[in-house]
C-alpha cells in the first residue's frame, strides 16, 4: 500500500508533465505562463528548483512572450521564422514544465526525467508541427496557415488546462495526437512526392 501511495502521485505528475510538454510543442510560453500562474495561486505544487516560475518577473516575461508568439504565428513568413528559432526553445520549455511537476523527486532526478519525457515530447510535437505547416504552405500557398495556427492555439489552451485537471486523460490524448501526427506526416510526405496530373509525363501516340 505504501508503494502505491508513493507511485500514484509520481504517475500523475509525469502525466501532467507529458501533457504540458506536448502543449509547449505547439506554444512554448502559454503552458509556462499557465503553470506559473497555477503555482502562484497554489493550484499546483512546483518542484523547489522551479518555484521561480511563479515569480512576478517570470510571469511578466511569460505573458509578453505569449502575446508575441500568438500574434507572430499568424503572420506569413514570421511563423516559419518562429519555428526555426523555437527548435531548441520548445524542448527546453518542455523539459522545464515536466521537471517542475515532479515534486516527489530530487532536483537531479526531476531534471533527467524532465528531459526524457518533457523535452522529447515538446521537441517531437514542434518538429511535426513545423513540417505540417511547411506542407500547408506548399499546398495552399500559406493561406491555410492562420487557420491552422488558431486551431493550435485552442489545442494548446485546452491541453494545458486538462493537464492540471485530468492529467492522465490529457497525457493519453497527447500521446494519441503524437501518434496521429506521425500518420499525418507520412501522408503529407506521400502527397508531396506524388506528381500532379499536369506535370506527369504524357505519351504521344503516332
Amino acid at each position: 500500500m505504501d508503494n502505491v501511495n508513493e507511485i500514484a502521485p509520481l504517475v500523475l505528475q509525469i502525466a501532467a508533465g507529458i501533457a504540458l510538454a506536448a502543449c509547449a510543442g505547439l506554444r512554448a510560453f502559454l503552458p509556462l505562463l499557465a503553470t506559473g500562474i497555477a503555482g502562484r495561486l497554489g493550484w499546483v505544487d512546483l518542484s523547489g528548483s522551479f518555484e521561480w516560475m511563479a515569480s512576478t518577473p517570470a510571469l511578466v516575461v511569460f505573458g509578453v512572450a505569449v502575446i508575441v508568439e500568438l500574434l507572430g504565428d499568424k503572420v506569413p513568413v514570421v511563423d516559419h521564422v518562429l519555428d526555426v528559432l523555437q527548435t531548441f526553445l520548445k524542448p527546453a520549455a518542455g523539459t522545464v514544465l515536466a521537471a517542475s511537476m515532479l515534486t516527489t523527486l530530487t532536483p537531479l532526478q526531476a531534471t533527467f526525467l524532465g528531459v526524457a519525457v518533457g523535452g522529447s515530447s515538446a521537441g517531437f510535437v514542434h518538429l511535426a508541427k513545423a513540417k505540417l505547416r511547411l506542407g500547408s504552405s506548399l499546398l495552399t500557398a500559406g493561406l491555410a496557415n492562420p487557420l491552422i495556427s488558431v486551431v493550435e492555439d485552442v489545442a494548446a489552451f485546452i491541453g494545458t488546462a486538462a493537464a492540471f485537471i485530468v492529467p492522465l486523460l490529457a497525457a493519453a490524448v497527447a500521446i494519441t495526437v503524437m501518434a496521429m501526427l506521425v500518420v499525418a506526416l507520412i501522408m503529407v510526405a506521400k502527397r508531396l512526392r506524388t506528381p500532379s496530373p499536369s506535370t506527369s509525363p504524357r505519351i504521344l501516340l503516332p
